[in-house]
C-alpha cells in the first residue's frame, strides 16, 4: 500500500505537453493554404495562356447541294461477282460414232463453220451409196411410166393380136367342118366337142390380146405413175438423210469464238443419247465468244432498290484492279433467291479485251441510277461530314457565334451523312463542334 503514490507520480510524468507544440502546428497549416492558392492561380494562368481564352476555335464547311451531273458519277453500290461468257456452247454430235481426228486445242480461236472433230464415216458413206442407187432405179422406172409404150411394144402387141385372130379363124373353119362330118355320121360327136373347145379357148385369147393392145396404146395409168413418183420422193428423202448423216461426221463450230474445253480424244465414242460417267461423251468441245462477257452478281435484297435496268457501272477484275471496264446492267432475274435473300443481276462488259477470262473474280461499282438523278433534279440532296451532327442538330457559324439548327438525317456513306431537312445549301456548318459548345456561344474560326 505505501508504494501506490509513487506509481501515480510516474504516470503523471508520462503525459504529453501539448502547449509546447501548438505554435509549430499552426505555422505548417498556414504554409499549406498559401501553396494551394498559388497552385490554383497557376492553373488558371496556364488555361488562359494555352487555350486562347474562353472563345473556342472551330472549323467550318460550306453546305452545298450536288448537281445532277455530279450525282450521276457517284458510286451507289459496290458488289463482287464472277465474269461469265454470255453464251457458252457445248458442241455435240448429230450422229453416233468414233472420233477419227481432232483439229483444235484448248484456247484456240475458231471461225463459224470451221471443222473441229471428224468421226469415222465408212458406214455412213455406204448408206449414201445404197440410197443413191435406189433413187436412181426408181427415177428410171418413173421415166418409163411417164414416157408411155414404145412403138416397138405397140407393134408387137398388134402382131400377137393378129396372129391370135388368124388362129381363131382357122379353128372356126375346123369347127364347121367337123360339125358337118358329125351330122353325116362320119366322125364321132367327141371330135366336134374337142374342135369347139379349142375354138372357144382361142377366142378368149384373142379377147385378152385385144385388151392388152389397147392398154399398150393408152400407156400406164395416171395412178400408177403417181405411185412411182411417190416412191421416187421417198427414195430422195432417204438419200438426203443419208447425206446429212454423213455430213454430221464432221463436227463444225456453230459460232466464232474460243475453245474453252476439249472433251474427247481420238478413238473415244461420241453419242447423242444417254451419257455415262465413263462411257460415251455427250459433247466434243465447249466454246464461247470472249468478246461477249458479263459479270454475274448476287445482290442483297436490301441493296436491290439501288439498281435498275440499263444502269451504268465500272468493272474491275481482281487480276487487273488498275484497269477499269465500262459496264451496263442488261439482265435482272425475275425471281429472287429466298435462301440467300439475293437477286441475280448480270452486267454486260462493254469493252472487253484479251485480259479478261470467264470465271475471274470481279468487282462492280454501280453509279447512281437515272431515277436517282431525276429525283435530284426535283429535290437537292444535301450531304455534310457526319462529325458535324450531334444529337440531331448541327451548329451554324453566324457572325462569330454558334447557332444550333435541328436536322433530319438519312443514309450515311463513309464519313458523309445525308441531310433530309433542316439545311438548304449555302450555310456554314461547324465541322466538329466541341462537346461543351452551346447555342449562341461565341466562337472564332481556326486559322487554316
Amino acid at each position: 500500500m505505501p508504494e501506490a503514490p509513487k506509481f501515480g507520480a510516474e504516470l503523471s510524468s508520462l503525459k504529453i505537453d501539448r502547449s509546447q507544440r501548438e505554435p509549430k502546428d499552426k505555422g505548417w497549416a498556414k504554409w499549406w493554404i498559401i501553396a494551394g492558392v498559388l497552385l490554383f492561380v497557376g492553373f488558371a494562368v496556364w488555361r488562359l495562356a494555352f487555350s486562347g481564352g474562353a472563345t473556342p476555335e472551330v472549323a467550318i464547311v460550306r453546305v452545298s447541294a450536288p448537281t445532277a451531273d455530279s450525282l450521276a458519277n457517284e458510286v451507289a453500290l459496290e458488289a463482287a461477282g464472277y465474269i461469265v461468257a454470255h453464251h457458252k456452247i457445248e458442241v455435240a454430235s448429230k450422229v453416233v460414232g468414233r472420233v477419227a481426228s481432232i483439229s483444235v486445242e484448248k484456247g484456240d480461236k475458231v471461225q463459224r463453220g470451221q471443222a473441229l472433230v471428224h468421226l469415222e464415216d465408212d458406214e455412213f458413206r455406204a448408206r449414201v451409196r445404197q440410197a443413191e442407187g435406189n433413187l436412181a432405179a426408181l427415177k428410171a422406172r418413173l421415166a418409163e411410166f411417164e414416157a408411155g409404150s414404145r412403138p416397138e411394144e405397140i407393134q408387137r402387141a398388134q402382131a400377137n393380136l393378129e396372129e391370135a385372130q388368124a388362129d381363131s379363124e382357122r379353128l372356126k373353119l375346123d369347127v364347121d367342118r367337123v360339125q358337118k362330118l358329125t351330122d353325116a355320121g362320119v366322125v364321132a360327136a367327141q371330135e366336134f366337142d374337142r374342135a369347139r373347145e379349142q375354138y372357144n379357148a382361142q377366142a378368149a385369147r384373142v379377147e385378152a390380146l385385144q385388151r392388152a393392145y389397147k392398154l399398150v396404146q393408152l400407156g400406164p395409168r395416171k395412178e400408177a405413175v403417181d405411185a412411182v413418183r411417190g416412191q421416187v420422193q421417198e427414195a430422195a428423202g432417204q438419200y438426203d438423210f443419208a447425206r446429212t448423216q454423213l455430213d454430221g461426221t464432221i463436227i463444225r463450230a456453230p459460232v466464232t469464238g474460243t475453245i474453252l474445253e476439249r472433251n474427247v480424244e481420238i478413238g473415244e465414242f461420241v453419242t447423242t443419247s444417254f451419257v455415262g460417267e465413263r462411257g460415251a461423251k455427250g459433247y466434243v468441245v465447249s466454246l464461247a465468244d470472249l468478246n461477249d462477257l458479263q459479270v454475274e452478281l448476287d445482290i442483297s435484297q436490301n441493296d436491290f432498290a439501288k439498281l435498275a435496268m440499263g444502269q451504268k457501272a465500272v468493272v474491275r477484275a481482281d487480276a487487273y484492279r488498275d484497269k477499269p471496264y465500262d459496264g451496263e446492267i442488261v439482265e435482272i432475274s425475275p425471281e429472287a433467291d429466298r435462301q440467300k435473300a439475293t437477286v441475280q443481276v448480270k452486267v454486260q462488259i462493254l469493252n472487253p479485251d484479251e485480259l479478261l477470262r470467264p470465271e475471274m473474280n470481279a468487282n462492280v461499282s454501280f453509279t447512281t441510277s437515272q431515277q436517282a438523278v431525276a429525283s435530284q433534279r426535283a429535290k437537292p440532296l444535301i450531304r455534310i461530314p457526319a462529325s458535324a451532327v450531334r444529337d440531331g442538330q448541327v451548329f451554324l457559324y453566324v457572325n462569330d457565334k454558334a447557332v444550333a439548327r435541328a436536322v433530319e438525317v438519312g443514309e450515311r456513306r463513309a464519313d458523309q451523312i445525308e441531310i433530309l431537312s433542316g439545311l438548304a445549301g449555302g450555310e456554314d456548318v461547324i465541322a466538329s463542334p466541341p462537346a461543351e459548345l452551346t447555342d449562341g456561344a461565341a466562337v472564332r474560326l481556326r486559322a487554316s
